[in-house]
C-alpha cells in the first residue's frame, strides 16, 4: 500500500551512527507498513515557504507506526545537514511514501540473494536482512559491505549478530582497513567480488544500493561474473 499524501511525523530518536550520519526514528500514526526495500520522500518547508524534497531508504520495514532512516551528510546538501545536525526528538517531519517495488525483498522468496552496499547504501539491505533474520528465512543470504573505515559503517554490532549459517557477512574497507586486517584497503574489485560473493552458479538475486559510482562499478563487476542482468537490481544516490 501507499499513501499518495504527505503525513505527518514524529522524531522519537535521533542518534548518532557515524561521524557523518545519524539514525533517525520516526512515528508517523498514518503509516500503512511497508516492504524491506522500499523508501519515503521527505519535505522540508523553510518559513518563507521554499521546499526541499529527498528520497530516503528505509531500515525498518512491517506494520506499525515506527519508521527508521539512516542519513549521510552530504556537504552542501539541503536536507542531510539538518537531519543529521540539528534535527532532535519531537521535532515533526512531513513524508510520503512507502515507495517502490521493484527494490524489494519479502520472505516469500526463497532463491539465493546477494546483498552488496557502499555506506549509508546499508540502509535498505538492512530492512532485508532484519526481515531475513525475523522471519527465520532458510535463503541463502550473503552480504558484502563496503565502508571508507570501520567508524563509518552503519549497524555493525547488529550485523554482526546476524550472522548464522543462512547468512554471511564480508567488510570492506576503501581508505583505512582496522589494524590486521588481511585485506587492503582499497576500491571493490573484480577478484574481491569473484571470491566472496555467490557465484553466478547459484543465480542468486544482487542487490546493490549505494553511491553512483560504486553501484554501476559493482553491477557491472558481477554480470561480467555471469550474473544474469535481470537478476541485478540497483539503487544509487548522489551527493558523497
Amino acid at each position: 500500500m501507499i499513501v499518495a499524501d504527505w503525513q505527518a511525523g514524529t522524531v522519537t530518536d535521533a542518534a548518532r551512527a557515524t561521524p557523518s550520519g545519524r539514525v533517525l526514528t520516526l512515528d508517523i500514526p498514518s503509516w500503512p507498513g511497508n516492504d524491506p526495500g522500499q523508501h519515503l520522500d521527505l519535505r522540508l518547508t523553510a518559513e518563507d515557504g521554499y521546499q526541499a524534497v529527498r528520497s530516503y531508504s528505509i531500515a525498518s520495514y512491517g506494520t506499525g507506526p515506527r519508521v527508521e532512516l539512516a542519513v549521510d551528510e552530504v556537504p552542501d546538501g539541503e536536507v542531510s545537514p539538518y537531519l543529521v545536525e540539528d534535527v532532535r526528538p519531537g521535532d515533526e517531519l512531513e513524508v510520503r511514501g512507502p515507495l517502490g517495488a521493484f527494490f524489494v525483498w519479502t520472505p516469500a522468496q526463497s532463491e539465493p540473494v546477494q546483498l552488496i552496499a557502499g555506506g549509508s547504501g546499508i540502509v535498505p539491505l538492512m530492512a532485508m536482512a532484519r526481515a531475513h533474520h525475523d522471519s527465520g528465512s532458510t535463503a541463502a543470504f550473503r552480504m558484502l559491505y563496503s565502508v571508507r573505515s570501520a567508524p563509518d559503517a552503519y549497524y555493525a554490532a547488529e550485523l554482526a549478530d546476524l550472522v548464522d549459517e543462512h547468512f554471511a557477512l564480508h567488510w570492506a574497507y576503501t581508505r583505512q582497513a582496522p589494524d590486521g586486517w588481511a585485506e587492503p584497503a582499497g576500491r571493490i574489485s573484480r577478484a574481491l567480488l569473484e571470491r566472496v560473493t555467490a557465484p553466478a552458479s547459484a543465480a542468486p538475486l544482487v542487490y546493490i544500493c549505494g553511491p553512483t559510482g560504486f553501484v554501476e562499478a559493482a553491477a557491472r563487476i558481477m554480470v561480467g561474473l555471469g550474473h544474469d542482468p535481470a537478476r541485478v537490481r540497483t539503487e544509487r544516490f548522489g551527493g558523497a
